[in-house]
């Protein structure tokens, strides 16, 4: 009974495997590394979903956040988005940034 279980699964790679290696197919790749940095007051949730730990409901909770409170005044406010604590925003650090805050619609300039 092994030598059969043994034997399907070594058809079973010859099937699937060799067929991927010969024609050059390789896994589908994960989420590329940013090549600049992020500005957080500006970023789109795209843009915050290629960053590393951030999925499209993150990024999306980010950008709420973000309209909400009128702009991020420093990085370190990115923690007060849920799901972003300080083991997550030290890895993301080095790859944010922060302008000045968007002005909200209908602010007057002096």
């Amino acid at each position: 009974m092994r030598r059969v279980t043994i034997g399907a699964a070594l058809v079973l790679v010859v099937l699937f495997a060799v067929p991927m290696i010969s024609t050059g197919q390789t896994p589908a790749p994960t989420k590329a590394a940013p090549t600049a940095v992020v500005n957080i007051n500006t970023a789109t949730a795209g843009q915050f979903e290629a960053l590393p730990g951030i999925g499209a409901k993150l990024a999306a909770r980010i950008v709420e956040y973000r309209q909400k409170n009128g702009g991020f005044k420093k990085l370190e406010d990115l923690m007060n988005v849920q799901g972003i604590g300080e083991k997550n925003f030290l890895k993301l650090k080095p790859l944010i940034t922060i302008g000045q805050p968007k002005p909200e619609k209908g602010a007057q300039h002096d």
